[in-house]
C-alpha cells in the first residue's frame, strides 16, 4: 500500500493551528500569518465554489505578485481543484487562446469581458462576508499545478503536472535544498512555473514567504538582509542586475544568511557564476537543469562547476541521453537532442493539454534542448533545437511572435529570433518584410495588443525580400546569423 499524504489544503490547516501567529507570506507592506491565510483561503473557496469550481476543475489564476494569489491557490487546492497561473498581463487576444486550451470553471483576476461566458472575478475579489472562514471537507486535486507554456505551434499549452495535491512536499522540498523554518524570498513572476512551484512548495513546509511585487535588484538585497532569507530562486538577468548593485554600493548588504541559491531558467555566463561564487561560496551555489515537465534533472554547485565550467551537472533524477537526427545515442562530446525518460516503474510526471510530446521509443521524450555530455556524465547545453529564445529566463517561442507580426495588414512575411543581450541573455527581435511605409512603433503597438510584454520584440529590421520560402518555411539560424553580420556592422541599431 503506497504511503498517502495529506491534501495540500489540509497542510495549510495543520499549519494554521500549530503555527498561527507566525507569518506565511509577505508582499510589500502586506503581510499574513498561517491563521490569516487559512481563513481567507477556506472563505475564497466556499465562493469559488459558489461560482461552480468543482473537484478536478482547471481554474485560471491571473493575479500579479502577492498575499492574494496565495490564498487564490490554497483555495483551489482546499476545493480539489487544479491552479492554472497564467500572467495578470495577458492582453485579451492571448487570454482567449488560453482559456480556449484550459476550459477552466472559473478565471480569477480577470473581469467577465474577457472570460467567454464563464465565471470570473477580479483582481482584489472578497467573498461574501456570511461566508465561513472554518476548515473544508479535504479534497484531493488530481494534479497541484498546471502551468501555461507557449508552443512551437504559436498555440499555448498547459503542462499538468503528475503529482496530485497530495504528495511528499517534504522530500520534494529537500530535492531543492529548502528547509522547514527558513525564510524563502521570490523575486520572479508567480506566472512563471519556477518561481511559482518553488515559493508554493515552501509555503507547503512551513516557510515564511518573501515575495517582491516585481524584481527590483536593490528590493531583493535589502529583503534578504531584512529577513534574514535562507533560500533564494535567481535567474542570470537577475544574477546580474544584483551584482552591479553590490559593486556600486560595496559592504551595503548583508547576504550571511543564504543557506541556498538555486539558479536555473536559462543559460549562466561563466564569468556571472564565477563572481557569484566568490560571493557566496560554491557550495551555496547550485544550478538545476530539467523544465516544467519534471522528466528527468541535473544538479550541480558552484564548487563542482568550477571543476567542469559550463556544466548544468550530472543526472541526479530519471534519465537523460544525447542523440542525433536519427535517435541513435551519440558517444560524448558530440552535440545532439537531449532526450529524457522517467524513473523506472513510475508514472507520468506531466501531461500537455494542447500540445503532443517529441518521443522516441522506449518512453524516451525532448524539451527541444540540444547538448553534449562530457566522459565523466556532466550534461553541458547548446542551441535550442526548437528555436526558443530565452529573455530573461522566459521563454518565448518566434513561431507565436511571428504570428502576432503577421496579423499587420502590410507585413508579408516575418521571422523572429534570438540576438544576444547583455542584460536579458537574449533579446526578441524581429526581421519583416512589409509593403508600403511601416513605422517600427506603429509595429511594436500593434504586437503589444496580442502579446504579454516580455514576447514583444525589443528590436525590428525592416527588409525588402521574402523571408519564407516557397513552401512558407525560415531557417532561423540562417537569419539570426544573418541579423548578428548585420548588428555588427551597425553599431547603436537596434
Amino acid at each position: 500500500m503506497p504511503e498517502r499524504f495529506p491534501p495540500i489544503g489540509d497542510l495549510l490547516t495543520a499549519l494554521a493551528a500549530t503555527r498561527p501567529d507566525d507569518p506565511a507570506v509577505t508582499c510589500g507592506d502586506e503581510s499574513v500569518t498561517f491563521a490569516q491565510l487559512e481563513s481567507r483561503a477556506n472563505r475564497l473557496a466556499r465562493a469559488y465554489a459558489e461560482l461552480g469550481v468543482r473537484e478536478g476543475d482547471f481554474v485560471s489564476v491571473g493575479l500579479p505578485n502577492g498575499v492574494e494569489l496565495y490564498a487564490a491557490s490554497y483555495a483551489i487546492w482546499k476545493l480539489g481543484a487544479v491552479p492554472q497561473p497564467l500572467s495578470y498581463r495577458l492582453p485579451a487576444r492571448e487570454l482567449e487562446q488560453v482559456i480556449a486550451v484550459a476550459d477552466p470553471s472559473l478565471i480569477v483576476g480577470f473581469g467577465e469581458e474577457v472570460a467567454a461566458g464563464r465565471a470570473a472575478v477580479p483582481a482584489g475579489f472578497e467573498p461574501a462576508a456570511t461566508l465561513s472562514d472554518g476548515p473544508l471537507e479535504s479534497r484531493v486535486s488530481p494534479a497541484w499545478k498546471a502551468p501555461t507554456s507557449g508552443g512551437s505551434t504559436g498555440v499555448p499549452k498547459l503542462i499538468v503536472s503528475g503529482s496530485s495535491g497530495a504528495f511528499d512536499v517534504d522530500a520534494a522540498a529537500a530535492g531543492f535544498g529548502m528547509r522547514r523554518g527558513q525564510v524563502q524570498l521570490v523575486p520572479g513572476p508567480l506566472y512563471h512555473n519556477a518561481p511559482f512551484a518553488w515559493s508554493m512548495l515552501g509555503s507547503h513546509v512551513g516557510q515564511h514567504v518573501v515575495v517582491l511585487p516585481r524584481f527590483d535588484a536593490e528590493a531583493a538585497l535589502a529583503a534578504i538582509e531584512r529577513h534574514r532569507v535562507g533560500w533564494l530562486s535567481l535567474v542570470p538577468t537577475m544574477m546580474q542586475r544584483m551584482l552591479k548593485v553590490l559593486d556600486d554600493r560595496p559592504g551595503v548588504y548583508d547576504l550571511s544568511s543564504l543557506d541556498l541559491i538555486y539558479h536555473t531558467g536559462a543559460p549562466c555566463p561563466p564569468w556571472l557564476k564565477e563572481r557569484w561564487i566568490d560571493l557566496v561560496g560554491g557550495e551555496r551555489l547550485v544550478e538545476g537543469y530539467g523544465g516544467t515537465e519534471a522528466i528527468a534533472f541535473t544538479v550541480i554547485d558552484g564548487t563542482e562547476w568550477l571543476e567542469h565550467r559550463g556544466s548544468v551537472g550530472r543526472v541526479v533524477a530519471g534519465e537523460m541521453r544525447v542523440v542525433d537526427a536519427d535517435g541513435r545515442e551519440l558517444p560524448a562530446g558530440e552535440v545532439g537532442e537531449i532526450f529524457l525518460r522517467r524513473p523506472a516503474g513510475t508514472p507520468p510526471t506531466y501531461h500537455y493539454v494542447g500540445a503532443e510530446p517529441r518521443v522516441l521509443d522506449g518512453g524516451w521524450e525532448s524539451l527541444g534542448d540540444m547538448g553534449r555530455f562530457d566522459d565523466d556524465g556532466y550534461l553541458y547545453l547548446s542551441d535550442r533545437q526548437l528555436d526558443m529564445i530565452v529573455s530573461g529566463a522566459a521563454n518565448v517561442y518566434p513561431a507565436e511572435v511571428e504570428a502576432a507580426v503577421l496579423e499587420h495588414p502590410q507585413v508579408l512575411t516575418a521571422a523572429v529570433v534570438g540576438l544576444p543581450d547583455d542584460d536579458l541573455g537574449q533579446r526578441v527581435h524581429a526581421v519583416v518584410q512589409a509593403e508600403g511605409a511601416l513605422e517600427e512603433e506603429a509595429l511594436r503597438a500593434f504586437v503589444s495588443e496580442r502579446l504579454v510584454r516580455y514576447k514583444v520584440p525589443r528590436s525590428f529590421r525592416f527588409v525588402d525580400e521574402p523571408l519564407r520560402d516557397e513552401a512558407g518555411k525560415v531557417r532561423r539560424a540562417a537569419v539570426r546569423e544573418q541579423e548578428l553580420a548585420w548588428t555588427s556592422t551597425h553599431k547603436g541599431s537596434r
